[in-house]
Formats: structure tokens, C-alpha cells, sequence
């Protein structure tokens, strides 16, 4: 995101007049979309296992990728079997839909299917066409349940459950419709998920839960942990909001030199070499694209979702009503 937009959409000021109209337009096509899919005019197709949609309703990272990791362990634990099925954004493959193994390319399956392939053990399909990937996943695994990351807008799969994530940091931005603001759909759509949870921050919305990133130990690109002191470090972010990370970084004491990437940014050699000894610590979502060429002296912070047991506590009693009905 570019850092005029970034100050238009989160910042103070109003959206130009000239970028109104064309708000108006994309907010009357998707309403117009997904109306279709609601009345029958296109197709929806219905997994005949439960489907929970993990998705948000603006541009950018808001926190989904480790709600996803912290919801395949939940379900795990719970005596589900989840596959996972994404877009792959990022990632191109010659073929879909395509099964993502713990050493497929990122440039191929894209950077958070991997992430979760290699962190979760569930299975993971990324397909533009989730409903297909979703058969796959059916067809060749034993899961029990589907899990869609970021699809909250792919109205041709059928969902049972829906949770939106928002980045309690920047909230909503100036509350605009793209392309004068962050949305992709109204502010009112949050009235209509079954769970709402905030990554952070102050803001609020009726009802939802407080998730909470909890930073693990430094590790090594191999995945070892690391014994790195605090102290002058190199920071790289290829995420949606990379000043959280590096805030996380001076809460641990580091004093990092801050290297923003865009989003899904296919990351280089050079793009990791600064001309100093200096450790460099990425996030683990940047890990995956270049532990085949990193060298040594770069490293990874995982975090951890931590989230109030009511959000849990809600999410089981949603998906026994699903089971109810003989989803």
C-alpha cells in the first residue's frame, strides 16, 4: 500500500471528491454480486461439512493468518479434522487446484497457505475457485471441516460460519468504500458475522472479542530457536501493518532499522543484505519465501493468537447448531 493511500484511508482527512463516486459504484457492484448469490441468480455451492469463513471486510492485514493457525489448533483439540482452502494470494501456480506441501514454493501457493501448511499439520488447497478447492480438499483428505482463509467476499462457497478480523489499530480507516477508503464492503457488515474479533488497539465493535499476538522465541530460518540479544537489530515487514511488528520489536528491547516490504512481497537476496553485521528479524510470513537463500544471521518472531475463551465458548455452540441441522 503506498503511503498516500495508507494517510487517505487511515488518516484524518475526508476522501477527495473525485474518489466519492467511484466509492458509490464499487459498493453498488458488490451489493449487486452479492445479492446474485443470495437470490439464486448464480451459484453457491454447499460443502456437506461445516465451513468457517475467516475473512475481513477491509484492504490489508488485519491478523487472520494466526486466528486461522489458532483455530486449526482449537479444532484439533476439539476432535475435528479442518482442511484448510485459500486464494494463494501472491503465489501463481501452472495449476489448480493446488495441494500445499511443506516445501512447495511460495511464488507457486503464495506466503500465508504456506505458512499454514508448514505450522498447523492440516491440510491445505489454494484455488482462486475456493468452492473447488474446497471438493479437493473433500475428495482427497479426511477432513471433517473447511476452513477458508480470507474469504469472506467468495460468495460461491457456502458458509456456515462467519468470523471478521480488524485491526483494532486502525480500526475501519476513514470508513469509506475503496477506493476512498480501506472497505470492501459496508461498515454494517460486521452485523451480519457470527463473530467479530479485533487484533489489538482501541477500537470497538458491539460484542466482539480482543485477540491478542503474542510474541514466541526468535527462531532461525530452520526453525531453532536463536538466542539473539536485545540491541541494535535490522526489521523486516512484507505484512499488511508493519509497524506492529516492528513495535514488537522495541517491546522486546530491539532497536530495529526498519525495512516495510509491500504485502505478499516476493522477497530477493538483496533484499535481505544491509552491508552490516547486524542480525536481521523478519516475520515468520516473510520466512517462508527465502529460507532457500537466506544466509546466516537471519532470523524469524512467530506469534501467537491468543483469544478469551468466550470467542471459543461461541464458536462451539455455532458450529453444534450446525451439526444440528446435519451439515
Amino acid at each position: 500500500m503506498s503511503a498516500w493511500l495508507q494517510q487517505l484511508w487511515y488518516g484524518r482527512d475526508r476522501a477527495p471528491f473525485w474518489l466519492r463516486p467511484l466509492a458509490a459504484l464499487y459498493g453498488a457492484l458488490a451489493a449487486k454480486r452479492r445479492r446474485q448469490y443470495r437470490q439464486g441468480d448464480k451459484t453457491v455451492w454447499q460443502a456437506p461439512v461445516p465451513v468457517v469463513v475467516v475473512g475481513n471486510i477491509s484492504v490489508g492485514g488485519t491478523g487472520k493468518t494466526p486466528l486461522t493457525q489458532a483455530l486449526c489448533t482449537w479444532l484439533v483439540e476439539q476432535g475435528w479434522r479442518p482442511g484448510i482452502v485459500s486464494r494463494g494470494y501472491g503465489g501463481r501456480s501452472d495449476h489448480y487446484p493446488l495441494r500445499v506441501e511443506e516445501h512447495t514454493a511460495a511464488s507457486a501457493c503464495g506466503d500465508e497457505p504456506l505458512l499454514l501448511a508448514q505450522t498447523t499439520g492440516c491440510p491445505v488447497v489454494v484455488d482462486p475457485d475456493r468452492a473447488r478447492a474446497a471438493r479437493h480438499l473433500l475428495a482427497n483428505t479426511d477432513c471433517n471441516l473447511i476452513l477458508s482463509d480470507d474469504g469472506l467476499q467468495h460468495y460461491a462457497l457456502g458458509r456456515d460460519v462467519e468470523i471478521a478480523v480488524v485491526d483494532g489499530e486502525r480500526g475501519l480507516g476513514n470508513g469509506a468504500l475503496m477506493p476512498a477508503g480501506p472497505l470492501r464492503e459496508p461498515a454494517s457488515r460486521l452485523d451480519e458475522v457470527d463473530l467479530v474479533v479485533i487484533n489489538g488497539g482501541d477500537w470497538m465493535h458491539p460484542g466482539a472479542h480482543r485477540m491478542t499476538l503474542l510474541p514466541g522465541p526468535v527462531r532461525r530460518l530452520d526453525g531453532t530457536e536463536a538466542d539473539i540479544s536485545p540491541g541494535p537489530v535490522h526489521g523486516l515487514a512484507g505484512i499488511g501493518n508493519p509497524q506492529r511488528f516492528f513495535r514488537t520489536l522495541h517491546q522486546l528491547g530491539y532497536q530495529p532499522q526498519e525495512h516495510p516490504l509491500p504485502d505478499h512481497h516476493q522477497i530477493r537476496a538483496e533484499d535481505l543484505e544491509f552491508g552490516d553485521p547486524l542480525p536481521l528479524i523478519m516475520t515468520a510470513k516473510d520466512a517462508v519465501k527465502c529460507r532457500a537463500f537466506a544466509s546466516d544471521n537471519r532470523y524469524y518472531l512467530p506469534v501467537n493468537a491468543e483469544l478469551p475463551a468466550q470467542f471459543f465458548q461461541q464458536l462451539a455452540a455455532r458450529l453444534r447448531a450446525v451439526a444440528d441441522k446435519g451439515c
